[in-house]
C-alpha cells in the first residue's frame, strides 16, 4: 500500500520521457557531439590519429594531396583528437550525427601544406 500514491501519480500524470524522436531536447553548450574537420586548415600530421582510443581515424599522404577518414560508428566522442590537434582544425559540434543504418567512412580530402624552402646559410667570411 505505500506504493499506491506513486502509482497513481504515474497512471494520471504527465509521461515521465520525451517522445524522441518528436521530440528532440535542445543540448547543453558542453555536450561533445559530432566530430568536425575544416579540411582547409589540416596539415595531416597524424597527431589525432595517433592519440584516438577508439583507432577510427586515419590520415594518409598521397603525393600532394591528404585524405582524413573517420570511421564515424567506431567513434566514442571523447574528443582526445580534438585536444591532440595542432592547427586546432578538428572541433565537436553540440549535436550528434543523424541516425544510420549502414556503417560508413567519411573521406575528406585536401591539399598537403607547402614545405617552407630551406634557408641556406651565409657561406662563412674567410678568416685573415
Amino acid at each position: 500500500m505505500k506504493m499506491l500514491p506513486t502509482i497513481l501519480a504515474n497512471l494520471f500524470g504527465p509521461p515521465a520521457t520525451r517522445n524522441y524522436p518528436f521530440a528532440v531536447r535542445e543540448p547543453f553548450a558542453t555536450a561533445r557531439g559530432e566530430l568536425v574537420n575544416d579540411i582547409g586548415r589540416c596539415i595531416f600530421c597524424g597527431a589525432c590519429a595517433r592519440k584516438c582510443p577508439s583507432q577510427c581515424l586515419g590520415v594518409e599522404k598521397e603525393g600532394t594531396e591528404g585524405v582524413w577518414s573517420l570511421e564515424f560508428f567506431a567513434c566514442i566522442g571523447c574528443g582526445v583528437c580534438v585536444d591532440a590537434c595542432p592547427v586546432n582544425c578538428l572541433s565537436q559540434k553540440p549535436t550528434h550525427r543523424p541516425v544510420a543504418v549502414e556503417r560508413g567512412v567519411i573521406a575528406l580530402r585536401g591539399k598537403l601544406p607547402e614545405k617552407p624552402a630551406k634557408k641556406t646559410e651565409k657561406p662563412a667570411a674567410p678568416e685573415q
